[in-house]
Formats: C-alpha cells, sequence, structure tokens
C-alpha cells in the first residue's frame, strides 16, 4: 500500500491565522512556527495519534529522540515555544483540557553574546563599496544607514520613501508586532542616502516606479537573502574574517553605542526591544570591550 501524503492539520492554519490577526507577527515568525508544529504533528502521527490527543509523555519522547539525533538546543527551545503557544490557542478555544507542555521545561541555554564587529572593522567595511558603481553606491548607503539606525535587514529592505526623511534626519520603522518607532539617521547616513537618491536609485528603477528606498536591480525591493550576500562581500573584500551574521551591524549599532555612554534605555528604544531584557545582552558586550581596554592599557592591567 502506498503510504498517505502527509496533510497538516487544519488546526495549525487557524492558530497561524489567529497569531498574524491579533499578534501581527511577521511572515518569517509564522513560518518557524509551521516548521516546528508540522515536525512535530509527523511524529504525533507515526504514534498512531492525532495533536489533539498528545500527552506529556509522548512530548517527552519526542524531545529526548531530538537529543538522540543531536539538534541544537536552541532549536529545541524554539520548538517548545511553539508549542506552549499553540497548546495554549487549543485551551481557549476548548478543544483540550490539559496542556501537555505545562510541565516540561526548556533546555537550558548558554548565554550568547551577539556576533559584533570592532568600530575599525566598521569603518574598513563601510569604506569598501564604490560609489561610482550604482550597485554599490546603493549599498553603501543601505549600510551606513544600517549601522546608523541599528534597523533589522528586514526593515531596511522593505523600507518606502514615506518612511524616510532626509531633511529630518530620520526614519520611521514599522518593526515587529507593528509596533512603529523614529530613528535618527545622523549627519554621515543623510549624507550617503542623499548621494545614493542623487546618483544612483533612478538608474536603478530605469524608468520604474516604485516606493522602496533601496530597490534591487530589477527595481523591486530587494530580500533579505540577496541583501546578505552584499554584506558578504564587502566584508570579505575588506578582509573581515571573523563570524558575520545578517544582524552583525546591528550588533555593532547598539554595542558601540554603549561602549560611548549610551543610556541602555534609550537603545531599547532605538532597537525595537519592547522588553529592556532583550537590550541587556548588550551590557555584556560592553563589559567584555571594558575589561579589554583595562587590560591592555591600564599599567596594572
Amino acid at each position: 500500500m502506498v503510504k498517505p501524503a502527509y496533510q497538516p492539520n487544519p488546526l495549525i492554519n487557524q492558530f497561524l491565522d489567529d497569531l498574524w490577526s491579533t499578534k501581527g507577527l511577521s511572515d518569517n515568525t509564522l513560518a518557524s512556527y509551521r516548521t516546528d508544529l508540522q515536525h512535530v504533528e509527523r511524529y504525533v502521527l507515526s504514534q498512531g495519534l492525532d495533536l489533539l490527543r498528545v500527552d506529556q509523555g509522548l512530548l517527552r519522547d519526542y524531545l529526548n529522540a531530538r537529543f538522540e539525533e543531536q539538534f541544537a538546543k536552541s532549536s529545541t527551545a524554539r520548538l517548545l515555544s511553539s508549542l506552549r503557544r499553540f497548546y495554549g490557542y487549543l485551551l481557549i478555544k476548548q478543544l483540550i483540557s490539559e496542556d501537555p507542555t505545562a510541565l516540561i521545561k526548556s533546555p537550558k541555554l548558554a548565554r550568547q553574546l551577539p556576533d559584533s564587529l570592532s568600530e575599525a572593522q566598521i569603518d574598513s567595511l563601510l569604506a569598501e563599496p564604490n560609489e561610482d558603481d550604482p550597485i554599490e553606491c546603493r549599498d553603501k548607503a543601505m549600510l551606513e544607514l544600517l549601522y546608523a539606525t541599528g534597523l533589522r535587514v528586514t526593515e531596511l529592505v522593505s523600507l518606502t520613501m514615506e518612511q524616510i526623511s532626509l531633511r529630518q534626519g530620520l526614519v520611521r520603522v514599522v518593526g515587529k508586532g507593528g509596533k512603529e518607532r523614529l530613528v535618527p539617521l545622523g549627519e554621515l547616513a543623510v549624507a550617503e542616502v542623499e548621494q545614493y537618491m542623487r546618483f544612483a536609485r533612478g538608474e536603478l528603477l530605469n524608468m520604474k516606479q516604485s516606493d522602496v528606498v533601496f530597490p534591487s536591480r530589477r527595481g523591486k525591493m530587494m530580500t533579505r537573502q540577496t541583501f546578505w550576500h552584499r554584506i558578504k562581500l564587502y566584508a570579505a573584500r575588506a578582509g573581515i574574517q571573523c563570524h558575520l551574521s545578517p544582524h552583525t551591524l546591528r550588533h555593532a549599532f547598539a554595542t558601540h553605542l554603549l561602549n560611548h555612554g549610551a543610556d541602555l534605555r534609550v537603545v531599547q528604544l532605538l532597537l525595537g526591544h519592547s522588553d529592556l531584557s532583550t537590550t541587556q545582552i548588550y551590557t555584556h558586550v560592553a563589559k567584555v570591550r571594558l575589561q579589554q581596554l583595562h587590560s591592555q592599557h591600564h599599567p596594572r592591567g
């Protein structure tokens, strides 16, 4: 007999639709929830059960199987978070009487400092694009704006003309959960974006109409992945060999602000973090930097 193809439970879509309408979560976050829940459902179905008949023992067996397959703790913690939210939703809808995740603890995660770059490395990176080339002129403006504002890459590539005011030196960002914030650009970023607007944007659009500030070669919104590849290109040309992530410039923005004496709550507002505890990771980065400076320059360091 041919094994029937997997068909996701409609409850997963209902749950995701509810998250989208009530929490305003991004497409990437919703896709992560979908992936996690479908992985679990496939396992549950293989045990002859369904999502409404899951108990704590079955979930523990599944999590133990992930441990044996050496899944990262961070991945398992995220999956468990997805399950908690899903079964919380089912409880509210009175589709189940008990939450099977209630007594399951998340794996303990080592606190990792975010990847960042030194100020010298940032200078090298920002100096790489050739402003005589329209694509690289655009990229330089994007890099300058990213470092000046700490935007998420998704926020940067989706930026529209009505969100940015070069005269006021401000950008209006709609971040996670649809939350809006105003972020100052700084003189250098304003100058680079003005240069790009004057000499490169029209050439990239090639008579096409678009409200996207930084269009692709085709005059459309650039993908996060494309811009991430552009960052890696300039990092390689600048000889930067440390590990980079799409958020590296965002982390550098926060770390360098704190290193220069910025208030943690100000950094929280600029980054668009709803919880101060999310921003506090950067205090550890700043402390590490201060310790390094002390050991290098203090006579008794």
